[in-house]
């Protein structure tokens, strides 16, 4: 894939609201403040594709971008941070339970990003656990790799599966660094084989209904419209 053929598609405000799966999809899950919008840039070559808030918990939208016309990569909102009521933290459990367990969703894979400096956090590991009853295949990144020296990176690593109950010894932990770039090329070869393997099997995307099959794909070279969908002004 083309990692720098990408665009933002549109954002959702209620899960209700997103339309069926016409790509393959990514999902990017985490608390917030743990890195998120950086590792998206950095994945992508952007500076500012995936916007990096001074204020943790400001997404309050599921944000779809087109990668390639192959794939679409899934910015879930960040949890465990936000200062916000209780409604509008319902409202985003909501909207993330909503999307991962909706049947309709060709969802291949969730990368679930988690801060080496730290243990995983409560929400973390119930985050992790839910992927696990629901099957979602998901993998672990390990953001801030190049806050560690090598000695506490070390002790991190040795830790980490302990510290998962959830993960097994099958499933990739991987360590990124949205400064010096560790990790990109591995998760960009990830998601390649996930692209591979869905070309392969096109029984899995969801059926289309016939209106929306008819709809013209947006050209490479046209200008993408934003679209914000199912909050208030």
């Amino acid at each position: 894939m083309n990692y720098h053929n990408v665009s933002f598609e549109a954002a959702y405000g209620l899960h209700q609201q997103i339309p069926l799966s016409r790509l393959p999809e990514v999902a990017f899950s985490g608390r917030s403040n743990v890195g998120k919008s950086s590792l998206i840039n950095r994945l992508l070559g952007r500076k500012a594709l995936a916007r990096v808030s001074s204020e943790p918990g400001k997404t309050i939208t599921i944000n779809f971008y087109n990668l390639d016309n192959q794939l679409h990569l899934v910015d879930l909102p960040g949890y465990g941070f936000a200062k916000v009521g209780l409604s509008e933290k319902q409202r985003w459990s909501g909207l993330i339970e909503g999307y991962l367990k909706d049947e309709k969703r060709f969802l291949g894979m969730v990368v679930q990003l988690v801060d080496i400096r730290h243990p995983p956090t409560n929400q973390d590991i119930e985050m992790i656990r839910f992927l696990s009853e629901m099957e979602i295949p998901f993998i672990i990144v390990l953001t801030k790799a190049d806050k560690l020296n090598k000695s506490e990176r070390t002790a991190r690593l040795a830790s980490i599966r302990q510290e998962l109950p959830d993960v097994g010894e099958d499933t990739v932990i991987l360590p990124f660094s949205s400064k010096d770039g560790e990790g990109v090329e591995q998760l960009r070869e990830i998601m390649d084989q996930l692209v591979s393997f869905c070309a392969e099997h096109p029984e899995l995307l969801p059926t289309q209904p016939e209106e929306a099959a008819e709809q013209p794909q947006t050209a490479e070279d046209e200008e993408v419209t934003v679209e914000y969908i199912g909050f208030d002004e």
